[in-house]
């Protein structure tokens, strides 16, 4: 049977020129749940569904990612999925990846919609559901008009289960109709959460005892000088506040203590060569490749670096969000400006738009009532949404025992 008229005109406009089968991973045997992530709207979630269904069902999962850079980002949220690129939404490599998989149900996430794709898993009648579902667009880099596509790539979906009100509005003009639509809202994320040596954690909190804390992490050299006048600032309101710091580039904290100790006269103490906070330390320069987890629970106000200059945030600032730590950003989101959209929101971050500023917000936070309050707001972003995975999993499961 030929490809409807639509989903042909899609497919001439573009030809990749690649081996189909290349990079295709060994399929293990039994049920396979074949999760889509699109291009990282929804990582977090759909890692933690395939969490899920490892941990609890014994299936094999494997997750598609469109974005090659989310790939590395499902490694460092512990993705236990079998992770592969998605393959080009074209006749072949599509044919290719469905006929190695042959996975027993589909779960769509995100905005994105792949039309090869979703038209030959219909033709192989693999079940299909959409989860968080977005506002329905095209690959970036297949983008154009294209009579009635849309329409009918959301047709073989059994369920499309929306994330907000927008997004079900967008979907019911797509052509969804409204008995196979359900506004259910987030799914519950990957835990954010890093690990850390309980036994460290504990020695420096009897060290700091009562000492006001606060973090900058992930600091690029730019933003070194408002970091320090900003912890300069606030020291007139509390003379013990002590700022942990940490660099971007981990060569750079000996260095940076000398420069802080010599030529600005601070106190300084640096993890890098063993030293520890005394009650003279004004700043303690830390690793953040192996520290973080530590240093998110040991500072209520956390300043993420990267954000007021240098090339945007690097750092995920649902890490310190899972820790209750209070958070700080400039206007450089990067890569996680979707990230910081939802914490502004619930009033779970604050941003700051220059380094005066900086030392303003925080001096405002040190009120411990006021960090509390934005910390707290933040952990609830991290933790909900478990009710709507459980609904995915009770429809997954349904399927995968012969339902609908």
């Amino acid at each position: 049977m030929g490809y409807p008229l639509s989903l042909t005109l899609y497919n001439l406009a573009t030809r990749p020129a690649a081996d189909p089968e290349a990079g295709l991973l060994p399929r293990p045997a039994g049920l396979v749940v074949w999760l889509h992530g699109g291009a990282g709207e929804s990582l977090g979630a759909v890692v933690e569904l395939g969490r899920h269904l490892i941990d609890e069902d014994g299936v094999t999962v494997v997750l598609t990612l469109s974005n090659p850079a989310d790939l590395a980002a499902a490694r460092a949220l512990g993705c236990q999925a079998i992770l592969q690129g998605a393959p080009h939404d074209f006749p072949n490599f599509v044919q290719a990846f469905l006929d190695h998989w042959r996975p027993d149900i589909g779960v769509f996430a995100g905005g994105e919609l792949r039309p090869t794709l979703i038209y030959e898993s219909a033709q192989r009648k693999v079940p299909l559901l959409w989860v968080e579902a977005r506002a329905p667009h095209l690959p970036p880099d297949r983008d154009g008009w294209f009579p009635g596509l849309i329409k009918a790539a959301l047709t073989p979906f059994r369920s499309v289960l929306t994330m907000d009100d927008t997004a079900a509005r967008a979907l019911l003009k797509a052509g969804v109709e409204a008995a196979r639509l359900q506004n259910l809202g987030r799914m519950e994320e990957a835990s954010c959460a890093l690990p850390h040596i309980e036994s460290d954690r504990a020695a420096l909190a009897e060290t700091l005892a009562t000492r006001p804390v606060w973090l900058a992490a992930d600091v690029v050299p730019e933003e070194e000088a408002a970091v320090i006048a900003a912890h300069r600032d606030v020291l007139r309101l509390a003379h013990r506040l002590l700022l942990i710091l940490v660099p971007q580039d981990p060569a750079r904290s000996t260095a940076l203590a000398t420069k802080l100790e010599a030529e600005e006269g601070w106190h300084v103490a640096n993890r890098a060569r063993d030293e520890e906070p005394q009650n003279e330390t004004e700043v303690y320069i830390m690793d953040g490749a192996t520290d973080y987890g530590l240093c998110y629970r040991l500072a209520p106000v956390t300043f993420l670096g990267g954000s007021l200059e240098g090339e945007g945030c690097a750092r995920n600032p649902m890490e310190a969000a899972a820790m209750g730590s209070a958070i700080l950003y400039g206007p450089r989101a990067g890569q996680y400006s979707a990230a910081y959209a939802r914490l502004g929101a619930a009033r779970a971050a604050r941003m700051v738009g220059s380094g005066n500023d900086l030392g303003l917000a925080l001096g405002d936070l040190l009120a411990p009532d006021r960090a509390a309050r934005q910390a707290q707001a933040a952990w609830m972003i991290t933790s909900e949404g478990a009710e709507v995975t459980a609904i995915v999993l009770d429809r997954v499961r349904a399927i995968l025992d012969g339902g609908t």
